[in-house]
C-alpha cells in the first residue's frame, strides 16, 4: 500500500475503545471473532431500536410534543431546535382540519408473537453457525429491518401487521464475509436483502409477500472503517456500512472530507448511497454519489464486480459503477467504496436572502448556476416553508434580539412591501478559504438584488438549513393528530419549474377534494439543488385524514396523481430517492422498452435464482 496512505485503526485517537462483535441469538450473546482486526464504535448499535424510533423517524430521544401547558416543544438535545417552539403551535393549526381535540394514543410496541414466524432453512443455519458470523434470530431486531419510512410502512408499524419480514438478519463484518455469505445463499438458496441505514422511501426493504425462501436481512452496519486515506491523490476507500455523520468525523481526523451530506445524512449509509444514486446538500462544490465515486467492490452471485484499478477515469467501454449504482440491492452487495476526498473547508459561512415571491427566488437560483458562481448549498423555500421555518424559531434569547427582529420584519413587509403571504426565502452556505467566501458573497448577493432579493442574515440561513433535520421528525407528530405528511422529489428543466410547482400544488388540491378529504391540503415546495439545466424541486404534501376510513390507500392515490402530473410537466421520476417498489410502475416509460430489457438480461445474468430478491425496479 502507497506510503501516502495512513491506516485508520492506527491514527483515530477519538476512537477510546474496541469492542469484539457478538452473535445474538434468540436473545443471547455468544463471543465471536471479527474478519480482519476489531469493530470501531458508532453512534448506531446493532440493536437500532434501542437508539432509534420503533415506530417512526430518528432517535428515541428526539421529538415534537405538546406539553402539560400544549405548548409545543422540541424533546432532546441533539438539534438547535430543541427547547419550547413558541410559534410551532399557532403554524400547526394552520394546517386546515388540524384540531388538537383529536390526536392518537400511542401504539405498543409490536410483540414477537405476533409477528410472521420464522422461515428456517437449516441447512444455511447449520453451516452459519460453523463459520461464526454475527446474527439474530429475535423478533424485534427482524421487524426493525422490515420496512423503510414510507407512509405505508410507518401506518403499518402504528396500526397494522406485516406479511412477510426478514427471518433472520446477520451482521458481516469484513469484504470476506459477505463473499461467504452470498455463496452461502446461492448454494442453499436463501433470499438476500441489503439493509444500510433503513431510511428508504421508496418500499425498497420491504419483504415480498410470496417469498417462501428464508429472507436474510444483510445489516452491513458493522462493516464501518475507513480502511485507508490517500493523501496525495485524495481518496479514501471505506467500507460500505458506515453513516454519513459517521464518515465526516472519522474523516475530518485526517483534515479532509467529501462533502456529500443528504438530508438523511444522520442514519443513511455511504452503500445506500451508492445503491440509489444520492445526492447531497452540497452537491454545488463537492458533487452527487457519481461525482465522488472512484471505485467498488460488489459481491454478486456471480462473483465479486470490480475494475481493476483505482483511477480518477478510464475509457473501456460501458461504466459498470453505472450497473452498481442505482441497483437498488438487486443485484448485489456494496461492500467497499473508494471515494474523493477534499481538505476541510477553512471557512464555512452561512447565508440567506429574502425575495418578495416564489418567481423572482428561481429565477435568481438560476442565473447563481448560469454563472456557475453557486455555493456549496443554494436552497430556495416557498411561502409556506418561510412560514414553517419560523415556526421553528426558539424564543428570542435577550430584548434586544427581540428588538432586531421586530425591525427586520418592518423593514422588510413595510419599507420594501413585501407581502408576508408571499415571500420566498433562500438559505445558502459557502465554503472555502476566507477569500473565496467573501468574493462568492458578494457576486452571490449582487444577482440576489437583481432579482428584487434582500439579504436576511447569517443566523436565519443556518436555521434554514438545518431545518432539513427536523422536518424529518414532524410526520410523526402529524399522525398523532390525524394529519398525514409526506414528500417526494423529481429533476425539472429550468423554464419549467414555476409552471411544474404551481401545477403540481394544484393537481394536488384537486385530487384530495375528488378523493373525499374534508380539509384544503398543505403543499409546498422547495428548490434544492441547482444544475446548469435544470433544479430538483421537493414537494412536502399534508392533509388531516379524520373521516377516511382508508387514508394510506386515498395518500397512494393522490401521490400517484402528483408524479404523473410531475412527469406530464417533464419532470423525473426521481432525482435521488431511487425507484424502490413504489415508482416500479413508470420505469419503462422512464428507460424505454429496450431498457427494461437491458436490465431484465443483466439481472438473469448476475443473478439468476433471484437470490437478491427484494423486488425492486423490475
Amino acid at each position: 500500500m502507497a506510503s501516502s496512505k495512513r491506516r485508520v485503526d492506527t491514527i483515530l485517537r477519538h476512537i477510546k475503545a474496541e469492542k469484539d462483535a457478538t452473535c445474538i441469538e434468540n436473545g443471547h450473546d455468544i463471543e465471536m471473532n471479527t474478519c480482519s482486526g476489531s469493530v470501531d464504535k458508532s453512534r448506531i448499535p446493532k440493536r437500532k431500536q434501542e437508539l432509534l424510533k420503533w415506530n417512526g423517524w430518528g432517535y428515541n430521544d428526539s421529538k415534537f410534543e405538546l406539553d402539560e401547558n400544549e405548548q409545543v416543544r422540541f424533546v432532546g438535545s441533539r438539534y438547535k431546535i430543541c427547547g419550547n417552539l413558541p410559534h410551532f403551535k399557532s403554524w400547526m393549526l394552520t394546517v386546515p382540519g388540524v384540531s388538537l381535540d383529536h390526536n392518537l394514543q400511542p401504539q405498543p410496541n409490536i410483540r414477537n408473537e405476533d409477528l410472521p414466524r420464522i422461515i428456517r432453512n437449516e441447512n444455511f443455519m447449520s453451516e452459519l453457525h460453523k463459520i461464526g458470523i454475527s446474527f439474530s434470530l429475535d423478533g424485534q431486531d427482524r421487524l426493525f429491518r422490515a420496512h423503510g419510512h414510507t407512509l405505508h410502512e410507518v401506518f403499518v408499524l402504528r396500526e397494522g401487521k406485516f406479511e412477510r419480514i426478514p427471518d433472520i438478519v446477520i451482521w458481516p463484518t469484513c469484504h470476506d464475509h459477505v463473499v461467504k455469505l452470498v455463496d452461502m445463499a446461492v448454494r442453499h438458496n436463501v433470499c438476500i436483502i441489503p439493509f444500510g441505514g433503513g431510511t428508504t422511501v421508496t418500499g425498497a426493504l420491504e419483504c415480498p409477500a410470496d417469498e417462501t425462501r428464508m429472507i436474510v436481512s444483510l445489516d452491513m452496519s458493522q462493516m464501518r472503517r475507513i480502511l485507508w486515506v490517500d493523501e496525495k491523490n485524495l481518496t479514501a476507500h471505506i467500507e460500505a456500512g458506515i453513516t454519513g455523520v459517521d464518515l465526516d468525523e472519522e474523516l475530518a481526523a485526517f483534515g479532509v472530507c467529501t462533502g456529500h451530506e443528504p438530508d438523511s445524512n444522520e442514519f443513511s449509509s455511504l452503500g445506500g448511497w451508492v445503491a440509489t444514486r444520492a445526492s447531497g446538500m452540497k452537491k454545488n462544490l463537492y458533487g452527487n454519489i457519481e461525482d465522488l465515486l472512484v471505485h467498488v467492490r460488489f459481491v454478486t452471485p456471480k462473483g465479486v464486480m470490480e475494475k481493476d484499478c483505482q483511477v480518477p477515469r478510464m475509457s473501456t467501454g460501458p461504466d459498470i459503477h453505472h450497473i452498481i449504482m442505482g441497483s437498488e440491492g438487486t443485484l448485489g452487495v456494496i461492500t467497499e467504496v473508494t471515494l474523493k476526498v477534499r481538505p476541510l473547508p477553512p471557512c464555512q459561512k452561512y447565508g440567506s436572502v429574502v425575495f418578495p415571491s416564489f418567481e423572482p427566488g428561481v429565477h435568481f437560483v438560476r442565473e447563481v448556476a448560469k454563472q456557475r458562481c453557486a455555493p456549496a448549498s443554494i436552497r430556495l423555500m416557498d411561502n409556506e416553508q418561510f412560514k414553517f421555518g419560523h415556526a421553528l424559531k426558539a424564543p428570542s434569547s435577550s430584548i434586544w434580539s427581540s428588538l432586531m427582529d421586530s425591525i427586520k420584519k418592518f423593514y422588510v413587509t413595510r419599507m420594501k412591501g413585501f407581502d408576508q403571504d408571499k415571500l420566498a426565502f433562500a438559505t445558502l452556505l459557502f465554503e472555502g478559504t476566507k477569500e473565496e467566501v467573501a468574493a462568492q458573497e458578494k457576486r452571490v448577493y449582487a444577482i440576489a438584488s437583481q432579482f428584487g432579493g434582500l439579504a436576511s442574515g447569517e443566523d436565519n440561513g443556518q436555521r434554514g438549513y438545518l431545518m432539513t433535520y427536523a422536518i424529518a421528525y414532524i410526520r410523526d407528530i402529524g399522525l398523532d393528530y390525524f394529519v398525514i405528511a409526506e414528500s417526494f422529489e423529481t429533476s425539472i428543466p429550468w423554464d419549467r419549474v414555476i409552471d411544474m410547482c404551481r401545477n403540481v400544488k394544484e393537481r394536488l388540491a384537486r385530487e384530495c377534494q375528488e378523493r373525499g378529504v374534508q380539509y384544503a391540503p398543505l403543499a409546498t415546495c422547495r428548490v434544492t439543488q441547482a444544475y446548469d439545466a435544470g433544479a430538483c424541486v421537493y414537494f412536502y404534501f399534508a392533509f388531516s385524514y379524520r373521516g377516511l376510513s382508508n387514508p394510506v390507500k386515498v395518500y397512494e392515490e393522490i401521490e400517484s396523481a402528483a408524479r404523473d402530473e410531475v412527469m406530464a410537466n417533464g419532470g423525473s421520476l426521481s432525482h435521488h430517492h431511487g425507484i424502490g417498489k413504489i415508482r416500479k410502475k413508470w420505469l419503462r416509460q422512464t428507460v424505454s422498452d429496450t431498457g427494461i430489457g437491458l436490465l431484465k438480461s443483466m439481472k438473469e445474468y448476475i443473478d439468476p435464482q433471484n437470490i437478491f430478491g427484494n423486488n425492486n425496479l423490475l
